[in-house]
């Protein structure tokens, strides 16, 4: 058992938060932990739990309103500029200046943090060689990937050598081979000695941690090593079958809607399965595993199952793409690509941040026009008639893209607008908007003031609304939490059964799983294609693989090839 000193001890710490108009939302509730010095500690739970609350507490953002908060030793609530001195907060938008280059955001750091030009000379080899920007000292901040953004964002937040790093969602949005890369970064820091606090969506990223911190409605469920949580759900976990011509995704929405389940999630084209009772021949359980345990009883998305036409000519081709091609000047961002996608089918398009996916995206939403190439959507060219085509197209944007100003309903009513929804039937799909996404509650809120899982729902009533038949999501669960994900890809599943076409993007590798097929992308070409089996398979022989050793093998293996001997 450690004896080292705490970095951070919290002794029934409350906060609320005060909004307009509205009465103040407890945020954090009697919450009471510690954190041994030079540990790495990972914050997780649902959406609205408090987690950046609680990390704008640590960094002395915020002053809690009851109880004692002491990072670093340090009185929060009586000296919170020392705090901001001693700690490196890294928040989920990190402010660069994307119109600075690297090497102008790094020395602006520095200057706000007071480093010495002596101390920079000592500071930013060390930073660059982690971070790996050496190479692009001298490029727009604007023009980097994603995930060079965050490792950027990272080496600004730790350009005055803090004793304390605080990290929120730093790999949200970025895709696995980022992913790896901060990682890397991280465990680095951590040997070295550096405590850190990282709250992350990611429940694959809080097992690496030596300690796991589980909020949820403002208030610690568990404070252990993850192996201990992870100990919750031994002997609960079992992989099921999916039975002839059932999807392992129809599979996981049946069993969802049982009594003795749990959780439900697709691994591997079996569904691996949370029971309520002790099961025969049980898998060892994963940290994932304790925390959906550790949080069953929550509520669950209430998911309209109503009825359907049978949907025939499944064969029919929905989205039909031949040698597409968008080019920015000299950049070219899409290169030649080609696919299609039948109706009801659920396809994923994967690949790494700047792949061309978005641009992809855009293009066959008729947001963008193709440089050449030919783009059928629903039956039509969207290079000919766009404005037709769009009327069968729901779209859900990679980053919230509503009114932000504007209330939930001002938004729906907005939107159903624009979609050109007639007065009763608009009426209709407002109602139906709101009881579907459980937004009721919310309807006079404005829409930018919502927590990240409200507007994810809001975001997908939106791209309902006029009942399309076609539906294009762009990294719709981006920095969703694990219940959000099972919910969205619920909601998914029941729409497809009714004929919907889905594409979507997403870094979330264990969606893949989900897809009835999938396109791995990178730098606009197409690398590998098939169902999730058979890129696994064609890709990954080691037994126990997943779906992100099978897409880091793929790019690998493209950028190896690319770059010659």
């Amino acid at each position: 058992m450690t004896t080292a000193p705490a970095v951070i001890r919290a002794n029934a710490v409350t906060k609320r938060l005060r909004q307009r108009h509205a009465p103040p939302v407890l945020a954090l509730d009697q919450i009471s932990l510690s954190i041994p010095q030079g540990v790495l500690a990972a914050l997780v739970g649902p959406d609205g739990a408090g987690k950046t609350t609680l990390l704008r507490l640590l960094a002395g953002l915020l002053p809690p309103d009851e109880g004692e908060l002491f990072v670093l030793g340090i009185d929060v609530a009586h000296d919170p500029q020392r705090v901001q001195d001693a700690v490196a907060y890294m928040p989920q938008r990190f402010g660069l200046y994307e119109d600075l280059t690297v090497k102008e955001n790094l020395d602006l750091y520095a200057d706000l943090h007071g480093v010495t030009a002596a101390a920079r000379g000592q500071r930013y080899p060390s930073l660059l060689e982690m971070t790996a920007l050496a190479p692009f000292l001298g490029r727009l901040a604007g023009q980097l990937s994603g995930g060079m953004k965050q490792k950027l964002g990272l080496a600004c937040a730790l350009i005055q050598s803090p004793q304390l790093l605080l990290l929120d969602e730093p790999t949200a949005g970025v895709d696995p081979l980022s992913r790896h890369e901060l990682w890397q970064i991280i465990t680095k820091l951590s040997t070295e000695g550096t405590s850190a606090l990282i709250a992350t969506s990611y429940l694959d990223e809080a097992e690496r941690c030596q300690q796991a911190i589980v909020l949820r409605d403002g208030k610690v469920l568990a404070q252990s090593p993850p192996r201990n949580i992870a100990d919750r759900a031994r002997n609960l976990v079992v992989l099921h079958e999916p039975m002839r011509d059932e999807t392992a995704r129809d599979l996981q929405a049946r069993l969802l809607d049982t009594d003795d389940v749990i959780d439900a999630v697709p691994q591997g084209g079996r569904v691996r399965t949370i029971c309520r009772t002790s099961q025969p021949s049980a898998l060892a359980p994963s940290f994932e595993d304790g925390f959906m345990t550790l949080l069953a009883g929550a509520p669950r998305a209430r998911v309209s199952r109503t009825p359907s036409p049978p949907v025939t000519r499944r064969d029919e081709v929905s989205v039909e793409v031949r040698d597409l091609v968008r080019r920015f000047g000299d950049f070219v961002a899409v290169d030649h690509l080609s696919f299609s996608v039948k109706r009801g089918e659920v396809y994923g398009l994967l690949g790494p941040n700047g792949a061309g996916k978005s641009t992809t995206f855009r293009m066959l939403c008729g947001l963008l026009p193709a440089t050449s190439g030919t783009l059928l959507v629903a039956g039509e060219d969207l290079r000919r008639t766009p404005a037709s085509a769009r009327r069968n197209i729901g779209y859900m944007a990679q980053r919230f893209s509503l009114y932000p100003q504007l209330s939930v309903l001002e938004n729906l009513a907005f939107f159903a607008g624009i979609y050109g929804l007639k007065a009763h039937l608009r009426r209709d799909r407002i109602q139906w908007a709101l009881e579907e996404f459980e937004l009721a509650p919310v309807r006079t809120q404005q829409s930018g003031m919502l927590p990240g899982g409200l507007k994810q729902r809001l975001a997908m009533a939106v791209a309902l609304l006029h009942e399309p038949p076609l539906l294009f999501l762009d990294e719709p669960t981006s920095g969703a939490d694990p219940l959000a994900r099972r919910d969205f890809w619920r909601r998914i599943t029941v729409l497809a059964q009714g004929g919907v076409t889905t594409v979507i993007t997403t870094h979330f590798m264990e969606e893949a799983e989900y897809c009835d097929r999938l396109a791995i992308l990178d730098a606009g070409r197409l690398l590998a294609e098939g169902t999730p089996a058979q890129i696994r398979d064609a890709n990954i022989q080691k037994e126990g693989s997943t779906m992100e050793d099978a897409f880091i093998a793929i790019v690998e293996h493209a950028r190896a090839k690319a770059q010659g001997p």
